[in-house]
């Protein structure tokens, strides 16, 4: 998931406060400090504190809710009860999932005996996992909590320091959790809560933080990159949607319909995962249109900011021109806000096809394109024009709709389901092309918060491998090379004949 972090990160060249850099090297130095002794900390040790903060968290989950606004244009539109499956629940079941998970995927691996080369045979090897040092953490508007409170966990887990960068409206959740985490037993040093304003984060990548994670639009994740070019700073991006959704001829178009209105509910549409563009063919579009029709007619309209609404009705205006048909128009109902921007109802748009922007850009705004197609290739292929990658939904007969989630090009796939899937603690979560890269959560996002150290030790006392080299060394190796990876039995038996012959000479 993700929201656009807003513009405001500093420009390269520019200067930040004197005081402003002071503070945030003060308080990386502390949170280094804390790191080095967390990281002694037994991992059993820290998941146990960790398990306290889920008690907590489920004990106070109401009051926790209630630090997240219902209500803010262009991220959040909700009731305390979404706010409670889609950002309590799941922050509880991926601490969970630590809890019973991390040791082993954190443990020291040891790959043995198998596919080691013949000539490294007195050579042991073990893979570690090893925390990265400080983490920051630059959260999205939409989901203020879950997203980057499971990279916080994760990031705990792992022995990290963390700094949180809330966006707009989502410091006194990151407050929140914070405070439950200490009071279970982490020192306040290892996880911090900066500032709301973007600034704050790029003072925090400038005062030397060890990898970022973000979750934000494409043209933020790009600001970010630049900033981070200068230091070689790793980091994991979780970036923009235009998701897509595949409905096969044997598709339930009941249920499609529903998850389908479902999506653009969620949220009031702000949910990176929402579906965008959806692929038909013909017979199926008609129906499926009739039925979307009736359930987006039904929902109710979304607080949405001028600059998106203004972009939104460009981006219509020219799919008009190109073709397109509006089967509901979501300007024909819209109220200006008392607040600013505008109260706009779910837009359905048919004849679009996957050359229009419309279908190219992210956007948090309730508009859905029905793409008609004449088979899957087709499908695929339309689905390629779009820069974006994130997720994908199929809807379809299980074994069919399997066979195209495999061709998919995006980080996940769900099948006769919407957004709910992807909640699930052991699925990693991340996206392709400017949907971003890395993972977050499940197995993989705990790994990306770590780094590996290979110890290899030589148990032969042998010290040939040190000598400079004869005339005989290079038959010796390349008899050795055909030896071992000759193409076939012949070649093999000559290469050890070499090899043999040229052994003896060495001696």
């Amino acid at each position: 998931m993700r929201a656009r972090v807003g513009a405001g990160f500093a420009e390269k060249g520019n200067g930040m406060d004197a005081a402003a850099t002071e503070h945030m090297a003060t308080l990386i130095g502390k949170a280094r400090d804390a790191q080095q002794a967390w990281a002694g900390v037994p991992l059993q040790d820290r998941l146990r504190i960790l398990r306290g903060f889920r008690h907590a968290l489920a004990e106070s989950a109401d009051d926790i809710a209630a630090t997240i606004p219902n209500h803010l244009p262009g991220s959040l539109q909700r009731t305390h009860a979404d706010t409670l499956v889609s950002e309590v629940l799941p922050l509880a079941e991926a601490c969970r999932f630590l809890e019973r998970e991390a040791t082993s995927i954190l443990a020291p691996y040891s790959p043995g005996s198998d596919n080691r080369p013949f000539w490294l045979r007195g050579v042991s090897t073990e893979i570690r996992r090893e925390p990265i040092g400080i983490v920051l953490i630059i959260g999205p508007g939409n989901y203020p909590l879950f997203l980057p409170g499971v990279q916080a966990l994760q990031g705990l887990a792992a022995g990290n320091a963390v700094l949180w960068k809330p966006a707009h409206g989502g410091g006194t959740a990151a407050k929140a959790c914070r405070l439950l985490l200490i009071a279970s037993g982490i020192d306040p040093s290892l996880l911090q809560v900066l500032e709301e304003a973007p600034t704050a984060a790029t003072a925090a990548i400038r005062s030397g933080v060890d990898k970022v994670f973000l979750t934000g639009s494409a043209a933020t994740g790009t600001t970010v990159l630049h900033e981070l070019a200068e230091t070689l700073t790793p980091s994991v991006m979780e970036l923009s949607g235009c998701d897509a959704v595949f409905v096969l001829d044997g598709a339930d178009l009941g249920r499609t319909a529903e998850a389908l209105a479902f999506g653009m509910r969620l949220n009031g549409s702000a949910t990176c995962m929402a579906p965008r563009r959806v692929f038909a063919t013909t017979a199926v579009a008609e129906r499926l249109g009739g039925l979307l029709e009736d359930a987006l007619s039904a929902l109710d309209p979304v607080h949405v900011p001028e600059k998106t609404s203004d972009l939104l009705q460009e981006l219509m205006f020219d799919a008009e021109n190109k073709g397109a048909h509006f089967r509901l128009n979501g300007f024909n109902r819209a109220i200006r806000a008392q607040a600013g921007g505008t109260l706009l109802h779910p837009t359905l748009v048919t004849q679009a096809t996957a050359d229009m922007d419309l279908c190219r850009t992210d956007l948090f705004a309730p508009v859905l394109s029905i793409i008609e197609v004449s088979n899957e290739d087709e499908a695929i292929e339309a689905d390629s024009r779009c820069p974006y990658a994130l997720t994908a939904a199929v809807f379809g007969r299980p074994h069919e709709a399997q066979r195209l989630a495999s061709r998919i090009p995006a980080g996940s796939v769900l099948i006769n389901d919407i957004i709910v899937s992807t909640a699930d603690p052991r699925a990693p979560f991340g996206g392709r092309k400017r949907s971003g890269f890395g993972a977050t959560r499940g197995r993989e996002g705990l790994l990306e918060m770590t780094t590996f150290k290979t110890i290899q030790t030589q148990i032969a006392k042998d010290r040939r491998a040190y000598a400079p080299p004869t005339p005989h060394h290079s038959q010796f190796i390349a008899g050795y090379i055909r030896a071992a990876h000759g193409g076939s039995w012949r070649s093999r038996m000559q290469g050890a004949r070499e090899f043999l012959r040229a052994m003896m000479k060495l001696k």
